[in-house]
């Protein structure tokens, strides 16, 4: 009785007089009044049953600033679609055409620009000019080929490519020739075979003869080729050419031996090693006329200029955990003198490297100049250095010899001739 109550209390009970004689009154929109927001129509109760039985709430119509107002059946909404939908044609089943077309002119537009900044037509019929790649062989697999473009933090105060700049060029190219050869084992450098026998390569020989510097955007072409040395060593050569002119910048030479990492003495070559480089062995010589004069030893005597206090850095260190031997060009010549440096470019370069030297090392660089007249300007000039530590022990002897810069790039570069000082 109090359910019965209650429900009164919200849906008030028709008779079963009134509900069989009345018909449901419409509201707005045609949809009747027991007809709630959720489209569901409330059966009214029935007397037979001796209790009120609902089946859902049913709610009069809402109203909205005292307006009745009515909600569209799912039904009806479905209807009224249909009424007003477009019909359906081929024309309008087909698909965005428009989006198609932009998605391809877009592909196109990409491919065109890569395309262009790639520059891949060849310069001469004989020669393909990527300066993005990593080389490639040539001559019978013989010869490994790469390029590269001079760069502006690889240009000094003269405007020309450093010496240090292209010794790291032959420094890479030898890498790659390696990699692109198959033999690369987890040393820098190293083969298959020396790696497992815990064997790095160490240069004890390398000699430098420059034609001209290129200068910056400047392509440059690295060829580089190996050779035996005697029955332990390996001698690799460089010939670096201007990619567009193909004439000559630099030719060097340099002499390898095996060194064991672990123990960090020098060691015959493996059979097992050999058989591995000697297929790519070329009799070949970049240079002719190799500077085979003895390199003297300096001391606080007969050296002219010391710089003292060199210390390596942690960016100095290679893969092996020594310094880089293209470092020990820049440390030799912080030694010599700042006339030198302005006035000429270094023409040639011949070292020998000694002994190796580690993080902790703290060296000294000697200098000593074959003529120190008023006349730099007007003849070429050869310097003697020593790079050593400080307790003596000799890491790099070497020779430079020195040329007049060329009088444009001189005056272009700023610099004042020492006698108008």
């Amino acid at each position: 009785m109090v359910a019965s109550i209650a429900a009164s209390a919200f849906l008030p009970a028709a008779s079963s007089s009134s509900a069989s004689s009345a018909k449901p009154s419409k509201t707005i929109g045609g949809a009747p009044e027991s007809l709630d927001v959720r489209g569901i129509v409330a059966k009214p109760a029935s007397l037979s049953s001796g209790g009120l039985q609902v089946k859902a709430n049913a709610q009069v119509a809402p109203k909205i600033n005292g307006t009745k107002i009515s909600l569209k059946t799912d039904t009806q909404k479905a209807e009224d679609e249909v009424s007003y939908s477009a019909p359906r044609t081929f024309y309008n089943q087909l698909p965005d055409w428009s989006m198609l077309l932009a998605a391809i002119t877009t592909i196109f537009l990409a491919a065109e620009k890569q395309w262009t900044l790639l520059d891949w037509k060849p310069k001469r019929p004989d020669m393909l000019t990527d300066a993005f790649s990593l080389g490639r062989m040539v001559n019978d697999g013989l010869v490994f080929k790469q390029n590269f473009s001079i760069r502006s933090y690889e240009v000094g105060a003269d405007r020309t490519a450093s010496i240090e700049t292209l010794m790291n060029h032959l420094q890479e190219t030898a890498l790659n020739h390696v990699k692109i050869s198959g033999l690369m084992g987890d040393g820098f450098g190293a083969t298959q075979e020396m790696s497992i026998r815990n064997l790095i390569w160490v240069v004890t020989k390398m000699q430098v003869l420059v034609e001209r510097y290129p200068t910056w955007g400047d392509v440059v072409e690295v060829d580089t080729w190996v050779a035996a040395s005697g029955k332990n060593g390996m001698r690799r050569d460089w010939h670096v050419r201007d990619c567009q002119t193909g004439q000559t910048i630099m030719r060097a030479s340099s002499v390898w031996v095996m060194m064991n990492k672990n123990t960090r003495r020098l060691s015959k070559m493996p059979e097992e090693v050999r058989a591995e480089i000697e297929p790519y062995f070329l009799e070949r010589s970049a240079i002719i006329d190799e500077d085979s004069r003895k390199l003297p030893k300096l001391d606080d005597d007969t050296a002219d200029y010391i710089r003292k206090g060199l210390t390596p850095r942690w960016g100095d260190l290679d893969i092996n955990q020594h310094v880089n031997n293209v470092k020990y060009i820049g440390w030799i010549l912080e030694s010599a003198p700042i006339s030198i440096l302005e006035n000429h470019e270094l023409a040639s370069m011949t070292l020998e490297y000694r002994r190796e030297c580690g993080r902790d090392s703290v060296l000294q660089s000697l200098t000593a100049v074959s003529d120190t007249s008023d006349t730099l300007m007007d003849s070429g000039i050869e310097c003697k250095h020593l790079l050593r530590l400080e307790c003596g022990a000799e890491i790099v002897r070497g020779r430079t010899e020195w040329r007049p810069k060329p009088v444009a790039e001189h005056v272009e570069a700023g610099f004042t001739p020492a006698e108008s000082a």
